[in-house]
């Protein structure tokens, strides 16, 4: 065990953890963030999607020691003008079902939209690629992404 300083949402956190610990686990353990979920544990599915300095990751395969002082972001800390008509347009077009995939499809979409306020489909697909939801609503994630894009004035 070693102490990390993790800053996340803008907080230091102190955690006593093993060094290859994954950063999921030391969100959702030591920290209590349960908002970004696991999924598959092997950076797949997108479920455990976080930003590290602003640049999504999947946090399930980062161990805490390769943190380090850059700023990790979660679904609960998320904020901006992109987030919020993310999270419109999934709320108008009904995106989740489960809801379980959902941090990792808004952590991802956001992230899409800050680099590319005008996607494509196919900017869209090759963006959200690797976010996977088992209840299939990925024609609905489209079209949330174009409307938020269309919101943002893209």
């Amino acid at each position: 065990m070693a102490k990390f300083d993790v800053n996340v949402n803008g907080r230091v956190q102190s955690v006593d953890v093993d060094s290859d610990t994954p950063l999921l686990w030391v969100l959702r353990d030591a920290i209590g963030l349960t908002g970004t979920k696991f999924g598959c544990g092997i950076a797949q599915c997108g479920a455990c999607t976080v930003f590290l300095d602003g640049r999504p990751l999947r946090s399930c395969s980062l161990p805490v020691s390769s943190v380090g002082t850059a700023q990790v972001t979660t679904i609960e800390g998320i904020a901006g003008r992109e987030v919020d008509a993310v999270r419109r347009a999934w709320a108008t077009r009904d995106v989740p079902q489960c809801g379980y995939c959902q941090s990792g499809q808004v952590m991802s979409a956001v992230a899409l939209l800050r680099q590319n306020p005008k996607p494509s489909d196919r900017d869209i697909d090759l963006s959200m690629n690797g976010n996977i939801c088992r209840c299939a609503t990925y024609v609905r994630i489209r079209a949330a992404i174009k409307d938020s894009a269309t919101t943002l004035g893209g």
